[in-house]
């Protein structure tokens, strides 16, 4: 069985968020999904989810691509393979060659685990569309 793993804080779930699930699903037969929790939202973007965990958990298990959804507690990805042992991570590009993601790919290449990068969608993001919300507050 292949395992797919991937994370985020769907926030503000759009289609982005279904393009990335849609297609981490057709590369595996099991598709987990970390949501990051509010406390870990919280401490590395130093702004709190507009929607609470427990709802993005519930949105995110209902997506027909989803066979697992699961807290996200940590950024440490080697944590989270240890825990579920999968074959594939997915995630946007626009990680892409950065730093981080040079050494994770070091680092899961030798347990023979493939990160693959998906085009991040930048029409739609939970960024752009919280923006456009505080404009509209601010009238």
């Amino acid at each position: 069985m292949i395992i797919g793993y991937t994370t985020g804080v769907f926030d503000l779930f759009h289609v982005g968020h279904i393009r990335i699930l849609k297609n981490s699903k057709a590369m595996c037969d099991c598709l987990i999904v970390g949501v990051s929790t509010d406390e870990m939202v919280r401490e590395y973007k130093n702004k709190s989810p507009v929607i609470p965990y427990d709802e993005r958990l519930e949105i995110v298990s209902s997506i027909q691509y989803v066979d697992l959804a699961v807290p996200q507690n940590s950024l440490n990805k080697m944590d989270a393979w240890n825990y579920y042992k999968f074959n594939y991570m997915f995630v946007g590009d626009d990680w892409y060659e950065t730093k981080k993601w040079k050494e994770l790919e070091k680092e899961f290449k030798k347990l023979g685990v493939k990160i693959v990068y998906f085009p991040y969608t930048k029409s739609t993001t939970s960024t752009l569309i919280n923006e456009t919300l505080e404009k509209l507050r601010t009238r």
